[in-house]
């Protein structure tokens, strides 16, 4: 009997920390119900009492995904634990994730707590937690950079209290494998109670948070905590696809152990997360970057069609990775694009898959062939936001070598149509004057990248811009064969995020492990 590595994801919320990075509600489910497809064991959904935005979040993936368990975040203060119970209330599978820092330079310069005061807050947030929900996970957040014996004093208390999981994080990518494998082991020997899983949480500061994970998993952990592409504060954490592929692809090596993760689902989790974030794939990224599986020396190009296994240690399949070959035309018909957009990992219905469908049609008359990238640019690109305040309608643009560019630009904006024209150094440029002008925005453009989804003249052109206002930065995303309305339709994608967070910008927006 093989023995299971639990996969905790916590995509939508240690993830979601990542500058640029935060998603809104309807981006959140749909991100949720693709884990859920994907297998994950547990989906931390988010922070609650971080914001009413983040309460809604965790409610609305309780609610809506029953495989999975669903985690919610707290701290080890009473207002968190109770938050946090109330957004799981809907959860089939809730659990509470509480922590609190265990270093000595945690306790001293941000805690200002001595240790018996720290044992105590975890005694009673355990017990407090368990009086909600079965499921009960601690964090002793900075375990890497804590003393070690306290650390199985602080384990061993959560333990009484009833916690079945104790992570044990890396919170700032401080350690490294050898070191963090004795950690680990060190507290499965001091630490004891029936049924008690360890786990493990990295941060990729040092670029080994993968490394340390499974090292962990050699040493008896038996959760890792990840997330998609490996995005997260600072340089990220674990990558999920890389664990997950590494105990696959390695028997070998972890003799025993499986994920429960259906892996065919790895790549288009991985698109669908950098479709909604706007934040492309890095192409050498390991398993799901664009070179994961291209092959350009001729000595290597010569062994895979000898014999794939010479240069390939998985296949692209197994990763559900399609093929770039044309899928689709102008004459295919909505049942067609159905099947391929849930090839791709998207579950459209209703006015979302009627807009989609209908800018596929679009394209397919300007373009011979789409290829799969086209269309996950597509669902990016159109998928409906009920509280998006301003809408692309119309875009005119003026500009050559003699002429000074204009742009006149049509927008709805809260329902109403509005019109604008202004001058710019270019033609991108005075396009976003005009947009500026019809949003009254105060944000400041802080990056304007552009790259070709596919190959070809008639390539569509693919935007991302990020844009700060109010110490909040977003990442906004768009494209279109006219690498103009692309550009607008990602500035407008971005403003749009940042009407949302201001809506529902709370005061404090505490950070977790």
């Amino acid at each position: 009997m093989s023995e299971i590595i639990r996969i905790f994801d916590t995509t939508l919320r240690d993830g979601e920390q990542s500058p640029g990075c935060s998603m809104n509600l309807s981006e959140k489910l749909a991100l949720a119900r693709q884990l859920e497809r994907l297998g994950v064991d547990v989906i931390e959904a988010g922070f609650p009492i971080a914001s009413e935005g983040d309460f809604e979040s965790v409610r609305a993936v309780a609610k809506e995904v029953r495989g999975a368990s669903i985690c919610g975040l707290a701290r080890t203060g009473s207002d968190d634990i109770e938050r946090a119970a109330q957004a799981l209330e809907d959860a089939a599978h809730p659990r509470i994730h509480t922590f609190i820092a265990t270093s000595d330079i945690h306790m001293e310069h941000k805690l200002r707590m001595g240790r018996e005061q720290v044992l105590a807050e975890v005694d009673r947030a355990v017990r407090q937690a368990r009086g909600h929900c079965d499921d009960v996970e601690f964090s002793a957040e900075d375990a890497t950079r804590s003393d070690w014996e306290f650390l199985v004093e602080v384990f061993s208390v959560a333990v009484a209290a009833g916690a079945s999981t104790l992570n044990v994080p890396d919170t700032v990518g401080y350690t490294q494998p050898v070191e963090f494998a004795e950690l680990v082991g060190f507290l499965r020997e001091r630490v004891s109670g029936p049924d008690v899983i360890f786990a493990v949480h990295c941060h990729n500061d040092l670029g080994v948070a993968v490394a340390n994970s499974l090292a962990a998993v050699r040493a008896g952990a038996r959760q890792i905590e990840c997330t998609l592409n490996g995005i997260g504060e600072r340089a990220g954490n674990t990558s999920m696809e890389e664990v997950v592929m590494a105990v696959k692809t390695r028997p070998d090596v972890f003799a025993g152990l499986e994920t429960n993760i259906r892996t065919s689902e790895i790549y288009p989790a991985s698109r669908m997360l950098s479709t909604i974030i706007g934040v492309p794939v890095p192409p050498n990224k390991a398993i799901v970057g664009d070179n994961a599986f291209a092959h350009e020396a001729g000595i290597h190009q010569d062994g895979v069609l000898k014999a794939a296994i010479t240069y390939e240690i998985m296949t692209p399949q197994s990763i559900g990775r399609p093929s770039n070959e044309l899928v689709m035309g102008k004459h295919s018909g909505r049942h067609a694009f159905r099947e391929r957009l849930k090839e791709l990992g998207f579950d459209l219905e209703g006015e979302a898959f009627q807009l989609a469908f209908g800018r596929f049609k679009d394209l397919a008359d300007k373009k011979k062939t789409i290829f799969n990238e086209d269309i996950e640019a597509i669902v990016a690109d159109s998928e409906i936001r009920h509280d998006d305040r301003f809408a692309v309608e119309e875009i005119s643009v003026h500009s050559g070598t003699f002429a000074k560019p204009t742009a006149t630009v049509g927008l709805r904006v809260d329902g109403e149509p509005k019109k604008a024209t202004a001058l710019g150094v270019g033609p991108v440029d005075a396009v976003f004057k005009a947009i500026a002008e019809l949003t009254e925005t105060k944000s400041e453009l802080l990056r304007f990248h552009v790259n070709a989804i596919t190959g070809g003249m008639d390539a569509q052109g693919e935007v991302s811009v990020t844009v700060s206002a109010d110490g909040r930065r977003v990442i906004g995303h768009g494209a279109d064969p006219d690498i103009i309305v692309a550009s607008a339709r990602a500035y407008v994608h971005a403003l749009n995020k940042l009407a949302w967070h201001m809506r529902r910008r709370d005061a404090s927006e505490p950070r977790g492990i």
